[in-house]
């Protein structure tokens, strides 16, 4: 094994992740290679003299969040010890040169390509020396088309597991391929990447071109690092990637996930297993039937459907309609009545009526989901919907927006008072004022909290109870004695 550069080399490095559950697995993988590489970690930013801003560049909101957290971090070299301010994730990866043009307080713009080397890149960006920030390319052309023809062993894919026989066997699996990972949170739930990318074609979505074409991790190395989780304290398996129901389709199996769920819900450890970012035209009856009757994993369907009128996606470049939309939440309501389903929808997409907008709401209301996250639409560079006709004026789009949100805010608290006698399991993940967790069907951070009364419960506790009342999309309920 590689020696690891001496401790009195080290300087400290803060990691900042912005965006979705895949960025928090990516700023594991470098809090691992920086801390293989001898840096020392560093939770406050105003304590570290390197501060890495993981940037997230899916919508305009995300990506101006991304700009003013490195502003803000940019201002700490005014105030405090730090000597340099770092941008990677996928804002960094997405317009690479062009951002480092434009944000000129951060002193380098880092890409995926050189996640390998970010030890040595932050050494150097510390010493002085000027990085060249790259060319953004379509990371899509970087594999072959066929499916199966693929590896991540060609391309530099975060969050994946990469053989690292120079790592600290302390840091990672000790037998077969190592996950470059460093926890950065204690608590009882973690993200677990299941793959990268995607091949489908949505109009509005930029996010293949910068993330690249699908790849599946190994059913061998996703087990191997859920018992590492495991064995650091995780109790729920939070399965995330950019197309879920697409897994396994390059390794020749795309049922796969129907046998590899029951396979992490046996992890010694693990309590419960979330399977996030389904594709509803390609979620199949097996796999339903898998999340609603396999003990240990959440019966709990992300569901992609983005809106309902047929027009509409057929423009978005998606599948479905009403009728196959609510077809799919029966067969899972039939199995799991009281099974967890969210989605996401977009209004005020190019050529959206008003008819169209009465077909996405006469859905909401027939299909009673836990939560809807709604966002008004606007162009992203690079996107086909970008280029088309039949805009609606921002005023418009917003309108709209805000028309749907009241009825999502609306509908979801129905939901959540019809769960009002129903018993659940929460894991319980804050006890600082109150003692908070989430039941099976509640997501992490956007499908709401349960909240014990009069609980002594501590944190990773599996606590029965009953709902007794509900606040939006939050419940509360009291222990089962």
């Amino acid at each position: 094994m590689t020696a690891l550069p001496d401790a009195s080399q080290s300087t400290t490095v803060a990691l900042v992740t912005l965006g979705c559950a895949r960025n928090e697995v990516d700023s594991e993988e470098l809090a691992g290679r920086l801390e293989a590489g001898g840096f020392r970690l560093v939770d406050d930013p105003e304590d570290a003299e390197t501060v890495v801003v993981n940037t997230c560049g899916f919508v305009e909101a995300a990506k101006k969040d991304s700009v003013d957290t490195q502003l803000a971090a940019a201002d700490l070299k005014n105030t405090g010890g730090t000597r340099a301010v770092v941008a990677v994730g996928c804002l960094a990866e997405r317009y690479g040169k062009d951002l480092a043009d434009s944000l000129p307080e951060a002193d380098a713009v880092l890409g995926f390509d050189d996640y390998p080397d970010i030890s040595d890149r932050l050494r150097a960006i510390v010493a002085g020396e000027r990085h060249q920030p790259h060319t953004p390319q379509d990371r899509r052309r970087l594999l072959p088309i066929a499916p199966s023809e693929r590896s991540a062993d060609a391309v530099v894919v975060p969050g994946h597991t990469i053989a690292a026989p120079d790592l600290d066997p302390a840091a990672a699996p000790a037998s077969g391929p190592r996950a470059v990972r460093r926890r950065l949170d204690g608590g009882p739930m973690a993200p677990l990447k299941l793959a990268s990318g995607c091949d489908r074609r949505c109009s509005f979505c930029a996010i293949p071109s910068f993330r690249g074409s699908f790849v599946s991790r190994r059913p061998s190395d996703v087990l191997g690092e859920a018992r590492w989780l495991a064995e650091r304290g995780v109790q729920e398996l939070f399965l995330v990637s950019e197309n879920s129901t697409s897994y396994g389709k390059d390794l020749g199996d795309l049922r796969l996930l129907e046998t590899l769920l029951p396979e992490l819900a046996a992890v010694d450890g693990v309590e419960r297993v979330r399977l996030s970012y389904l594709q509803p035209a390609e979620t199949r009856p097996g796999l339903v039937t898998t999340l609603a009757s396999t003990p240990g994993v959440a019966a709990y369907y992300d569901l992609s459907f983005q809106h309902a009128s047929a027009s509409v996606l057929r423009r978005m470049r998606r599948f479905g309609d009403p009728d196959s939309f609510l077809g799919l939440v029966e067969q899972i309501r039939t199995q799991a009545p009281a099974a967890g389903i969210r989605s996401n929808v977009i209004v005020g997409f190019p050529g959206e009526t008003e008819d169209d907008l009465r077909t996405l709401c006469d859905f909401l209301v027939a299909a009673r989901m836990d939560v809807v996250g709604v966002f008004g639409y606007s162009d992203e560079d690079g996107t086909e919907a970008a280029t088309y006709d039949g805009k609606l004026d921002e005023d418009e789009v917003r309108e709209r927006a805000e028309h749907v949100s009241r009825l999502v805010e609306e509908l979801t608290s129905q939901r959540a008072e019809e769960r009002v006698g129903e018993e659940v399991v929460v894991l319980v993940e804050s006890t600082d004022d109150e003692v908070v967790g989430r039941a099976e069907h509640q997501g992490p951070e956007v499908d709401g909290s349960t909240y014990l009364l009069d609980s002594t419960a501590d944190v990773g506790d599996l606590v029965p109870a009953v709902v007794v009342g509900a606040d939006g999309a939050d419940l509360v309920a009291r222990e089962r004695r």
